[in-house]
């Protein structure tokens, strides 16, 4: 069993900032990417950002320069540093792992459960 549990959402001003952090746990071979996914009300979920065990990064085109996302791959843990935030950034965000659970497995996608990101004045 792979856990995600998502940390840092909540409620904050235009122009303010927050950080996102992650905590994946349980039985994990490899964590082959990590990342933060969101859906905005009335949209299909889209990637925000995704970092490879590699360090390898992208970041959607609406929040480059003012996202950042790190890895720990010691600890299994993901985080996105949000700033300037704008009220369009508004929406349940989700961690993502793309992992492999035993050698000789394929990999999966696993999700975390979201956590509330709302900016407004």
């Amino acid at each position: 069993q792979v856990q995600l549990v998502e940390s840092g959402g909540g409620l904050v001003q235009p122009g303010g900032s927050l950080r996102l952090s992650c905590a994946i746990s349980g039985s994990i071979f490899s964590l082959n990417v990590m990342g933060w996914y969101r859906r905005i009300p009335g949209k299909q979920r889209e990637r925000v950002a995704t970092i490879t065990s590699g360090g390898s990064i992208i970041y959607e085109a609406s929040v480059k320069g003012r996202f950042t996302i790190s890895r720990d791959n010691a600890k299994n843990t993901v985080s996105l540093q949000m700033n300037s935030l704008k009220p369009e950034d508004t929406a349940n965000y989700y961690c993502y792992a793309l992992a492999v659970r035993l050698p000789g497995e394929y990999e999966s996608d696993y999700w975390g459960q979201g956590t509330q990101v709302t900016v407004s004045s």
